[in-house]
């Protein structure tokens, strides 16, 4: 094997390496019932039985708060279609702002939680509050789903398709890409 040249990455812009991550949009409320959004790139299940998704959110973050409040969120599936959306709710706080009608997004009643889901968003994982545990800067927040849905035409048992769904994934900064719509498989 060759020596390959590389190139150093500091510790603390490490995380970048496993980039790019899906980008999720979680929806959550307070007591209130005011509702607020989260743009996320760090989120991934945990356990299937019982069905377990975590995101990673930085106390310093309204959602922070409400998720805490109320024990209850919904992570959203954004495409490329809301982009702009999207990015508008990772950048500006809640607390002071409705995300909804200033990203031009729909809240709707989820099923099962208190916080609605996002009509725009191709599927939705409602979860309750299983788990927090504090990781240095950030709070993982475990949820488990208590119900899940896509819309019809994008999702089967198979997975999604690509050629409707097309999913945001974070690459870095303001960078953002989607997914080619052919399908890759292992030749063995």
């Amino acid at each position: 094997m060759e020596k390959k040249d590389v190139v150093n990455v500091s510790p603390s812009n490490s995380v970048r390496l496993i980039h790019p991550m899906h980008t999720v949009l979680v929806s959550c409320a307070g007591k209130d019932g005011k509702p607020n959004i989260i743009t996320l790139a760090w989120a991934m299940p945990t356990s299937i039985s019982p069905p377990l998704v975590a995101v990673s959110i930085a106390p310093r973050r309204h959602s922070h708060s409400l998720i805490e409040e109320t024990g209850e969120f919904v992570v959203n599936i954004p495409t490329m279609d809301i982009l702009d959306a999207t990015f508008y709710c990772g950048r500006v706080s809640g607390r002071d702002r409705d995300k909804f009608k200033e990203a031009g997004l729909t809240p709707m009643p989820a099923r099962k939680v208190k916080p609605p889901i996002i009509g725009e968003c191709v599927a939705h994982l409602e979860c309750k509050l299983y788990g927090k545990y504090p990781t240095g800067d950030h709070t993982i927040f475990v949820g488990e789903i208590v119900e899940a849905y896509a819309n019809k035409g994008c999702f089967s048992e198979a997975g999604y398709n690509l050629e409707k769904a097309k999913m945001i994934f974070h690459v870095g900064g303001n960078e953002f890409a989607t997914l080619e719509p052919k399908i890759h498989k292992p030749k063995t």
